[in-house]
């Protein structure tokens, strides 16, 4: 009997009906000869309302406070969840991740899943129950319940996948990966197939269907990801190796990401000690670091740029001003208003040009290029969030998006 792993977002678990109508899906795959293991969200909003009322007692609760308040979302999804498939005639279970032996390490609410004793899972499955684990969640060594960060159930699901040696079908309220958001271009074409790698850089990138670590671990593992609508019957987006067919096209993906600040320093000595002083102490402050350039010397000082995430810009700003009272001559400028555009395809790697084609777009459009950064399957633009939509445009039809 061959074991499928199925993951439930928040949005379709999000109210009575849907979680019966999960139930019905459940069931008609179980009847179909499978052994099931479904990862289940938060219902709808429940984390965001959990965390307001959280910032409402205090403005900086204790994180392992968090990790307790926010963990209760999952679970009252998967008690619901197995009520509905009790109430249906099938066994099930319910279980948190400590129960099912996800164990973790790292800081709280961030932490990472170290290993998997999947002893108790085996035995319900063995039984014939269909076994409900409450996503986003573990235990570390001190047995503090630990969460994964925002999108970590995909991680779970990844991650007892990856356990079982078995496919993981995620469900949401899209019908598939798409090239870019159809939100913000509605031409914008269901993707049937897309590489680890591809996935891995658009999820990176803000295209928030997969969560960037889920990813990882599924190419670490090469266990293939459906990604399909939990509220319609329609074919989905298989994640898996690349093929030849993949690379014959230059662009997949375009992504938009408006939730990094660009941080420039200017006048920086020409010295790589300094150089990685500077980065060695974000890393350190686990300041999340994207797209970095540097300018050539000129009169022994460089230029450095880079891009962090708004919600670490307090912490980053903090330690910048310790690095430029350390080495005086350093001017920090902060640019809060940028917009991240990416390209991503493993078809560049045997196609040249596609940097400076875009380029030629941009240039036509009037678009303003702050900053560029590229990797072998991607190229990132900084440009202005006013000039987003109509780079979106040029691009996408250009490349038949």
């Amino acid at each position: 009997m061959k074991t499928i792993v199925q993951k439930y977002g928040g949005t379709s678990v999000g109210s009575i009906d849907r979680i019966q109508n999960v139930a019905k899906r459940i069931i008609k795959k179980k009847e179909a000869g499978h052994r099931i293991v479904v990862i289940v969200s938060a219902m709808g909003d429940n984390t965001d309302r959990l965390l307001d009322m959280a910032n409402q007692i205090s403005k900086n609760p204790p994180k392992r406070e968090i990790d307790m308040l926010i963990s209760t979302g999952e679970q009252v999804s998967i008690a619901l969840l197995s009520m509905a498939l009790q109430e249906m005639g099938h066994d099930a279970i319910s279980l948190t991740g400590s129960q099912v032996g996800i164990k973790t390490v790292g800081g709280h609410t961030r932490s990472k899943i170290s290993e998997i004793d999947d002893a108790t899972l085996q035995k319900h499955l063995k039984d014939e129950k269909i076994v409900i684990v409450a996503g986003f969640q573990g235990v570390n060594e001190e047995k503090d319940i630990t969460t994964l960060g925002r999108g970590g159930s995909d991680t779970s699901a990844v991650a007892i996948a990856c356990k079982l040696q078995c496919p993981c079908e995620i469900y949401t309220d899209v019908d598939g990966i798409y090239s870019l958001d159809p939100r913000r271009y509605a031409p914008a074409k269901k993707l049937d197939a897309i590489s680890y790698e591809e996935m891995l850089e658009m999820a990176s990138l803000g295209a928030g269907v997969m969560h960037p670590r889920a990813v990882e671990l599924a190419q670490k593992f090469n266990i293939p990801i459906i990604v399909a609508s939990s509220l319609e019957e329609k074919p989905g987006t298989i994640i898996k190796e690349s093929g030849n067919d993949m690379e014959n096209t230059e662009i997949t993906g375009l992504a938009i990401d408006n939730d990094d600040v660009m941080i420039d320093l200017d006048y920086v000595p020409h010295d790589i000690k300094i150089t990685a002083d500077i980065f060695d102490s974000l890393a350190k402050d686990q300041i999340n670091i994207d797209m970095i350039s540097q300018t050539s010397p000129h009169e022994n000082n460089v230029n450095i740029s880079f891009t962090v995430p708004k919600t670490e810009l307090s912490e980053a700003k903090q330690l910048l001003q310790k690095i430029c009272v350390k080495y005086p001559q350093i001017k920090m400028k902060i640019n809060e208003d940028i917009t991240k555009l990416s390209v991503v395809g493993i078809g560049m790697r045997s196609q040249s040009g596609v940097a400076g084609r875009i380029f030629v777009l941009l240039a036509k459009a009037n678009v303003e290029v702050l900053m560029v950064t590229t990797s072998e399957i991607k190229i990132s633009y900084a440009i202005r969030p006013s000039d987003q939509q109509k780079a979106v445009e040029i691009i996408a039809s250009e490349y038949d998006l």
